[in-house]
């Protein structure tokens, strides 16, 4: 392998081959040549002087691609359409006089684009759906295993680890439905000319306005699609690149916060993502488990959400009918945020599927905040038995001074239990105060969050998607 040029880590390092290949030349120039036969086969149906000998002649080397002749012819004329006119003409000599009839370059640079960008949201949706079903799994194993919420990265009352999960199901779920929307609104340009205004059809179809309206149709049709496109310029509205890559950011947000969560739930030794045998944490400190593949989402992400703004300036830029200011962008732009999310996902599906929950670092943690959270549960038992409100809130309230100073000034443990037991004022033993200090006490209504959100929410989702049973997981 060649070691002295730039090479993309997306094609090198994370990317699948699924979305590799989406973007790759081969399925491009392939799909150039099928929309050169769905022309020619629609001319031929709408009268025009097209053989069904001609048609078939295309039809038969769409996928036999001379590369060598459409590169040579390149060079020399420096248009990568007419080149590949060229090439397939060298292919089909009965044919090559009817290629590309009537069309313009963007007939099948733009209607390409918007069939490849389709076919690669279908595939961020099948494996976003993955990730849901692993994520939905993960949920209901621990929808009753309490934990620490936190807000502002601070202790605050309790959830549970499945209920946190739900959090970020309901993200992609919001995700989903953004996918499901844009991919709803599938069409393509059709054939609409220089200008968008058809004449170079009008004039092969002798102002016969149904056929050329019918052209668009059979044109579409052939190519899988129900809906073209009214009305353009000579390319389909750049706003279309921005609305896919708005999509992706979404989807690249919602598991930055699934990561960023991840990172900080590994530094405090209570979930950690998988961590192979022989994985090297650090090269310079060997008990280290860094979270690196959470960390990897993260820095993919970013990209995602940075470059969703490229397609926003692209098209806010386009001047009247078309400039060509946004080709050399967009083939970067548009297609890298496709294979980020899917890196992203891949390492997504990685993760869910071999998170590590550690119950015991969890309850301690919950042990060393609760008396704190628990001092008004505490504090009522104590009146049922005997005690005075007014004096006992401000004794507690002491108590739970003195055991903040011990935890944070001393670095001890948490006292404060013992404190009151040892207070007479309380009247409570140990034993009763333990009962009340029951994690499960303090987690409201999280189980059945759980369990009516997954019922509700997520199994109709599941339920009415085909869940691919592998995917390729690139780590």
């Amino acid at each position: 392998m060649n070691k002295d040029v730039y090479e993309s880590p997306l094609n090198s390092r994370y990317a699948s081959k699924e979305m590799k290949y989406i973007f790759s030349p081969d399925k491009k120039f392939k799909t150039w040549r099928k929309l050169w036969v769905a022309l020619a086969e629609s001319e031929m149906e709408l009268g025009l002087n097209v053989t069904k000998e001609q048609v078939e002649e295309l039809r038969a080397n769409v996928d036999n691609i001379n590369y060598d002749v459409a590169e040579a012819r390149e060079k020399e004329v420096r248009h990568d359409v007419m080149s590949h006119v060229y090439a397939y003409g060298q292919q089909c000599p009965n044919a090559k006089g009817i290629i590309h009839l009537g069309a313009t370059s963007c007939y099948v640079g733009d209607n390409t684009d918007l069939i490849i960008m389709n076919e690669a949201l279908e595939l961020i949706k099948t494996k976003l759906l993955k990730v849901i079903a692993l994520l939905k799994d993960f949920a209901l194993k621990y929808k009753d295993l309490p934990t620490l919420g936190f807000t502002h990265f601070q202790a605050a009352q309790l959830t549970t680890v499945g209920k946190r999960a739900t959090l970020w199901i309901w993200e992609l779920l919001m995700d989903l439905e953004n996918i499901d929307f844009q991919l709803s609104r599938a069409a393509l340009l059709g054939c609409k000319g220089t200008t968008g205004t058809q004449a170079s059809f009008m004039e092969l179809f002798d102002n016969d306005i149904e056929k050329v309206k019918a052209l668009d149709k059979k044109i579409c049709e052939k190519m899988g699609y129900s809906k073209f496109y009214p009305v353009s310029g000579q390319t389909y509205s750049r706003k279309i690149d921005y609305q896919m890559l708005s999509v992706l950011s979404d989807v690249a947000q919602s598991a930055y916060k699934f990561a960023n969560d991840i990172r900080l739930l590994q530094h405090l030794k209570e979930i950690e993502e998988p961590f192979e045998k022989s994985q090297i944490g650090s090269s310079a400190m060997a008990y280290k488990r860094n979270p690196m593949r959470s960390e990897r989402i993260c820095s993919l992400a970013r990209y995602v959400i940075v470059d969703a703004v490229n397609p926003a300036i692209t098209s806010s830029t386009q001047w009247f009918e078309r400039t060509l200011d946004d080709s050399a962008n967009k083939r970067i732009s548009v297609a890298e945020a496709f294979l980020t999310v899917d890196a992203i996902l891949n390492i997504y599906m990685n993760v869910a599927s071999g998170l590590v929950v550690y119950p015991k670092v969890i309850n301690k943690r919950i042990m060393s905040e609760l008396p704190f959270m628990a001092t008004e549960n505490i504090m009522m038992d104590a009146v049922k038995n005997g005690g005075d409100r007014q004096e006992l809130h401000e004794r507690i309230r002491k108590h739970s001074m003195d055991a903040g100073k011990v935890v944070k000034e001393q670095g001890g443990e948490n006292d404060l239990i013992e404190r009151i037991v040892a207070d007479d004022s309380f009247n409570l033993s140990h034993e009763e105060i333990d009962k009340i200090l029951k994690p499960e006490n303090f987690i409201g209504r999280s189980v059945s969050q759980v369990e009516e959100f997954i019922d509700e929410y997520v199994n109709p989702v599941l339920d009415n998607n085909d869940l691919a049973e592998e995917v390729e997981l690139t780590v």
